[in-house]
């Protein structure tokens, strides 16, 4: 065995190593679990939750084998600047959650449990108090719906009552057509009454006779 391998093993204990796995496992959980509880988005993913746990442990093992040798950890940058990324993160808070697991990992292999446990409660506990601030703030969510008629529907309206039942407020943004008799496309700015029912505005809507599309768009998301 290289004596540089030799000293890395007599300098960390087995007990050390197992309790910093064992501290960035559980950090990573918590972590993970903080995400499934506040996640709102429309891409959730197992896989994702996953990859949180595994890159906890995986920065832990990293930090523990790096240590204080600096020619080390320059050997295991240039060895990981050959993995290439290509999955593609939409949400913003999926970026920070990857941090998050980071910084856990980081405290966990340096040995710095009491960060590593406290800092994960901690910031676990912003973002469940977050969360429930959006949570409250819901009903101002504003939507652009987009809903393309035939003229005989456009004429009678017959999408109104759906949009009064759902809608707190209704605005028109746009209303545009190809040509005499071709469908309209119509825009609307809206708030729901009841948060979380998009979904099902846009089922009632496609189930109305003359109504060829339905798009409804929150930032860049489409239900």
């Amino acid at each position: 065995m290289p004596s540089e391998f030799q000293h890395l093993f007599l300098e960390t204990s087995l007990r050390d190593i197992l309790v910093n796995f064992t501290i960035a496992a559980l950090c990573g959980l918590l972590i993970a679990f903080v995400y499934r509880k506040t996640y709102s988005g429309p891409g959730y993913a197992a896989s994702y939750v996953n990859a949180i746990i595994l890159l906890t442990v995986i920065t832990a093992m990293v930090i523990m084998i790096i240590g204080n040798n600096l020619a080390r950890a320059f050997g295991l940058v240039g060895a990981m600047s050959i993995i290439r990324f290509r999955t593609a993160v939409k949400e913003t808070l999926d970026i920070v959650f990857i941090f998050f697991a980071l910084a856990a990992g980081l405290a966990a292999g340096a040995g710095a449990r009491m960060i590593a446990v406290v800092g994960t409660v901690f910031v676990g506990a912003v973002v469940f108090l977050l969360s429930r601030r959006v949570s409250a703030h819901e009903g101002r969510r504003e939507y652009l719906l987009q809903i393309t008629v035939d003229g005989e529907a456009a004429g009678a309206q017959v999408y109104a009552t759906t949009l009064d039942r759902h809608c707190r407020q209704l605005r028109v943004v746009n209303i545009r057509s190809a040509g005499q008799g071709d469908p309209l496309e119509l825009s609307y700015y809206i708030r729901l009454k009841t948060p979380g029912r998009n979904h099902e505005l846009v089922r009632e809507l496609k189930c109305i006779p003359g109504i060829d599309r339905v798009n409804l768009y929150y930032d860049d998301e489409q239900f």
